[in-house]
């Protein structure tokens, strides 16, 4: 940075989710245990696709990408808000705080591109059933895969060579528990009202178009499936619904942070929470309760551990 921009500000000060201590040390207790929950949940994904031969098929390639984003998502965060509930003094480098920024939506972009091929999976699995194999051959699927990854780190991209050159020369406590464009860009000795807007339409173009292709992709197979069979409509929504609710709790609480805020600091915090914690969290869990096939991979798996335990 030149000496105009350079930053004084060495680091950032994180204000938490709450002031108590006895409650801090209750979340701390909480989400630790919601941590251990979401890394071991999306590994035994992970595991169970990359070692059932039944799971070999690109909706589970998919859903493997999926849990190791989520877990990654999950551990940008998590871990420093769970530390911090034991710290009186709360701060992050000025380095760390660039990347959590960078992590977030690196991360973030690409889940919520991803959700769209996954959603594209679907339409082809349901609406061209005969050419499924064809058209999501492996080359494809590692395509869309990159495509999602590209998207996200483009997108990232461009929110990073903004703010590492805004000028931090005072204030640094961020009413949060991890480092956000919104909150950040205000600690910036400028006016930063317009690139706040403007930051905030980056992000948002990117949710709210996935976000649009997701409800065209599964309204299109609800309708296309209805008119060839009256069941159809029922068996689709039984395939979709799984991944229709996963899209629903992760682009919400993304929309109302960074499309429609509503600045209000303990609904912000609340939002915050949810995506990068409960959505990584519920997404196994809905996978899992909803789908035979997990479910037959996990008794599978298990039988072959007692098996091969009774062996020995």
């Amino acid at each position: 940075m030149d000496g105009g921009n350079q930053s004084t500000v060495s680091e950032f000060v994180f204000l938490g989710l709450v002031h108590s201590w006895s409650i801090q040390v209750l979340l701390f207790m909480v989400f630790l245990m919601l941590y251990l929950i979401i890394v071991s949940g999306n590994i035994v994904i992970l595991t169970l696709i990359l070692t059932d031969p039944h799971l070999h098929s690109p909706m589970y390639f998919f859903l493997a990408i999926l849990s190791f984003i989520d877990m990654w998502l999950s551990s940008v965060t998590t871990p420093k808000m769970i530390a911090d509930f034991l710290r009186e003094n709360k701060t992050i480098s000025f380095a760390g705080c660039m990347c959590q920024i960078l992590f977030v939506h690196l991360i973030a972009g690409s889940e919520m591109v991803l959700l769209v091929v996954m959603a594209y999976d679907r339409y082809v699995a349901i609406c061209k059933p005969l050419h499924y194999s064809t058209i999501m051959s492996l080359q494809r699927c590692f395509g869309l895969v990159l495509t999602s990854w590209t998207v996200g780190f483009v997108h990232a991209m461009s929110q990073m060579a903004v703010i590492v050159h805004l000028p931090f020369c005072g204030p640094r406590e961020i009413d949060s528990f991890f480092c956000d464009i919104p909150l950040v860009i205000k600690l910036a000795c400028m006016d930063s009202y317009d690139l706040g807007i403007v930051m905030n339409a980056d992000s948002g173009i990117v949710a709210v178009t996935c976000f649009i292709l997701l409800l065209i992709s599964y309204t299109y197979i609800l309708l296309t499936v209805r008119q060839s069979s009256k069941t159809g409509a029922s068996k689709a929504l039984s395939t979709c619904s799984a991944h229709v609710t996963v899209v629903m709790i992760f682009f919400v609480p993304c929309i109302f942070i960074y499309v429609w805020p509503l600045n209000i600091t303990w609904l912000d915090k609340f939002l915050a929470v949810f995506y990068s914690v409960f959505t990584p969290l519920l997404n196994p869990a809905i996978y899992t309760l909803r789908n035979k096939e997990i479910k037959s991979a996990m008794k599978r798996f298990r039988n072959y551990y007692m098996n091969s335990k009774g062996n020995t």
